[in-house]
């Protein structure tokens, strides 16, 4: 049986923050780029948690991560 893993609003920005802060996407786009990131099967579930949260897919990045000091040297 697969399972699926657990998408809570605090793994969807850690993820966020993580592909900014390596330059893979920028804050300025929409939060629909997550989905090139998470499985396909996954990505409904992440959906869900950000209407849940009152996210638009189409809002940027950095109103899902907020805080503009995440990036560590």
């Amino acid at each position: 049986m697969l399972q699926h893993v657990s998408y809570s609003l605090d793994v969807i920005r850690e993820e966020a923050r993580r592909l900014v802060c390596k330059g893979v996407i920028d804050r300025k786009q929409p939060i629909y780029v997550l989905c090139q990131f998470i499985p396909p099967r996954d990505w409904e579930y992440v959906e869900r948690e950000l209407e849940r949260s009152d996210f638009l897919l189409r809002d940027p990045i950095v109103d899902l991560l907020g805080r503009e000091d995440w990036c560590e040297d």
